[in-house]
């Protein structure tokens, strides 16, 4: 069971296996990827993601954008996992909203 303002996330690439997360950070990326991705493909690259996210994160909790790179990933894989979003085929790795 995940501890109080953590919650459950799952991950595309080891189904079945989940990990306990900071709700807060995990929220606040959520919100500011599903903002910026295109509902289309080819979508974004994650460097692309993380320019346009960088200024829509609470400084509170992301302060000067620390540690916002692995906050993406684990939101991709998570929204991924749930088919929210998904990867286009080809690389680079491009991801849109499904």
């Amino acid at each position: 069971m995940a501890k109080p303002n953590r919650i459950e996330i799952e991950n595309v690439l080891q189904p079945g296996k989940t990990y306990h997360v900071d709700s807060g950070k995990f929220a606040a990326m959520r919100e500011a990827m599903l903002a910026v991705l295109p509902s289309t493909a080819p979508g974004l690259t994650p460097a692309e993601i993380k320019a346009q996210v960088l200024g829509r994160l609470p400084e509170a909790l992301f302060p000067g954008g620390e540690r916002a790179g692995w906050w993406i990933k684990a939101v991709q894989l998570d929204l991924e996992a749930k088919s929210v979003i998904a990867r286009a085929p080809d690389a680079p790795v491009r991801l849109y909203r499904s």
